[in-house]
């Protein structure tokens, strides 16, 4: 049997390993003109593998452990983890909608149409902003989450 030592390090490997993923595709997004429907493809692309990369080891080894090592670290760690995804969430009640009024207008296949997302739909605007927020959150919760997992690591079992 794999020790709990070995688990935890690939673990921490895989959610580590995640973070250049999100900060590629965010670049790539900050780093356009235009964005395309092929542009969000490629961005998504390195997003989603970002997400299963953390997402996978906490559903399948963190998260089913949680009760067996419940302390206050473990606790504040899950509660952030948690809050992560509740922004991701949130995040993505502002996409999906600014996708649908971009697909609506047909602004993927032909970007160069000069319309301002915000006169594609009333609440434009306010989608953008919870998409804005939900990401941003989602990021900075996650960025605690990852460091008090690392100490956690670290504390309990000492690979150093």
């Amino acid at each position: 049997m794999v020790s709990d030592t070995a688990v935890a390090a690939v673990a921490a490997v895989l959610v580590t390993s995640s973070l250049p993923f999100y900060l590629y595709g965010a670049w790539v997004m900050i780093d356009a003109e235009e964005v395309t429907w092929d542009l969000l493809v490629y961005h998504l692309e390195f997003i989603v593998v970002g997400l299963l990369l953390t997402t996978v080891p906490v559903a399948g080894w963190m998260f089913p452990r949680l009760w067996d090592q419940l302390s206050g670290f473990a606790a504040a760690h899950a509660f952030f983890g948690l809050q992560a995804y509740a922004m991701l969430t949130f995040a993505l009640t502002g996409i999906v909608r600014i996708l649908q009024a971009k697909r609506k207008h047909d602004l993927y296949s032909d970007p160069d149409q000069d319309v301002s997302l915000s006169d594609l739909h009333e609440n434009a605007d306010a989608w953008r902003r919870r998409l804005r927020v939900g990401v941003f959150g989602y990021v900075a919760f996650w960025l605690l989450a990852y460091v008090l997992g690392i100490a956690r690591f670290v504390i309990k079992y000492q690979p150093f």
